[in-house]
């Protein structure tokens, strides 16, 4: 697919898809609830219909009309053995947090998805809920899927020190330790984004938060809610970087989700001398969701890592993008996780940004970049990852010479379908 290149003057206003993250955790919880759910503002991208159909196979009824997505809670023990293995397409975050919710369940249950996800390790969700009773093991004895989940209605809690910093694990363990028998102790490496925590609540359950301890007690019931799911900082990032670096540039971006443990873009920015501002909310008084505007920037290059990469990790590769527009050296560390998303996203941005023409080196855990970079035309590839796919789209705005074609443009689909009918309806 041949990109939109070369492109500056980007005026106008957006309204990003729906939070993915909240959007699976929406069903979800919608499905092991007791009565109706009704969400809103739904992303209706490969993901998040991939953690709908699972739960149909689970027995669960949801019905899909142009407004919402309404869900026919009838609590934990109204889920059902599938009928065959159930396929979760490209999202790490169904097969995980789906494994949680198995676990507790008494039946067998096989997940699969695409050759992505048969990459994509699980012995960060299997070990911890094997300790709690359940039995979950992998193909062929491994820690890769095909992944069986014989559940259990005797789970029993434990006390968990996370070895990695994933949002993902730790609400998998959440789900489980919801159905245990007493109290289940996690305790997080680094804090991470918490929209399990908050739906535990929403729903009407109980969760103990102190800083990194997190404490559930488990046999909890949730009762069905009516929700609208914020738009996806995720997905609204690759508009903010593309304003601050197209050259004559202003973008407003609408009903953004604001949770502070996901708004780490947002302090690179400013750290980098970013222009943006946020209105229609504020993240000091616990509203979650505001309008984001951007505008071209001079930037400058920081460094990242620590407590912060946890809060951005999904923004990397985009990031990246930014930094090589940014006058002198930014560096990426601690964020060895890249590795293990849906591709190796460290060596993805490094091998398609150098084609384009930036100076970027891989890291152990991370990147060094070197700004500020011209950009030019080449052939580039999204390894079927949706925000390498975006991300190269950005870049491809700002470049010089040349044309980009994207193989496997496709992905995008993932997370965000409007992605590039969004772009073009930006370029005057």
């Amino acid at each position: 697919m041949k990109l939109v290149t070369n492109k500056n003057n980007l005026k106008g206003t957006i309204k990003v898809p729906g939070d993915k993250s909240m959007s699976h955790r929406s069903i979800m919880f919608g499905s092991i609830a007791e009565g109706t759910t009704r969400i809103k503002h739904f992303l209706r991208a490969d993901d998040c219909m991939s953690t709908i159909a699972a739960f149909r196979a689970l027995g669960v009824e949801i019905e899909e009309t142009p407004e919402e997505i309404i869900v026919y809670g009838k609590g934990w023990d109204a889920l059902k053995a599938p009928t065959e293995a159930i396929d979760i397409g490209n999202s790490g975050t169904t097969i995980r947090l789906l494994m949680g919710i198995l676990a507790g369940r008494d039946f067998e249950s096989t997940l699969f998805g695409d050759e992505s996800i048969a990459k994509r390790p699980m012995n960060r969700v299997m070990l911890p809920l094997n300790q709690m009773g359940a039995h979950c093991v992998g193909s062929h004895e491994t820690e890769f899927p095909p992944v069986t989940v014989r559940g259990t209605t005797s789970l029993h809690p434990i006390s968990y020190q996370m070895p990695v910093s994933s949002a993902q694990v730790k609400s998998a363990i959440l789900f489980a330790a919801l159905q245990a028998d007493g109290e289940t102790t996690i305790i997080e490496k680094k804090k991470t984004r918490d929209h399990s925590e908050h739906m535990i609540r929403q729903f009407g359950g109980e969760i103990f938060v102190d800083d990194l301890t997190i404490k559930v007690k488990g046999k909890q019931k949730f009762t069905g809610q009516t929700m609208t799911v914020p738009g996806d900082i995720s997905s609204a990032a690759f508009f903010i970087v593309a304003g601050l670096i197209a050259s004559n540039s202003q973008i407003c971006l609408t009903n953004v989700g604001l949770n502070p443990t996901r708004t780490g873009i947002i302090d690179v920015v400013e750290q980098m001398g970013g222009k943006l501002t946020i209105s229609d909310a504020s993240r000091d008084t616990g509203k979650l969701a505001g309008t984001i505007t951007v505008e071209t920037s001079q930037l400058k290059g920081v460094e990242i890592g620590g407590d912060l990469i946890p809060r951005l990790i999904d923004e990397l590769p985009v990031i990246a993008l930014l930094a090589t527009q940014a006058e002198g050296i930014t560096i990426i560390k601690d964020a060895a996780e890249l590795k293990v998303k849906e591709t190796n996203r460290i060596d993805a941005v490094v091998r398609e940004l150098t084609t384009l023409g930036a100076k970027i080196e891989a890291t152990d855990d991370g990147m060094i970049i070197y700004g500020k970079t011209k950009l030019h035309g080449g052939k580039v590839t999204s390894y079927g990852d949706h925000r390498i796919g975006m991300m190269l789209q950005v870049a491809a705005l700002i470049i010089d010479d040349g044309e980009v074609e994207l193989e496997k443009a496709e992905a995008v689909s993932v997370s965000y379908p409007e992605f590039f009918k969004d772009i073009v309806s930006l370029c005057n």
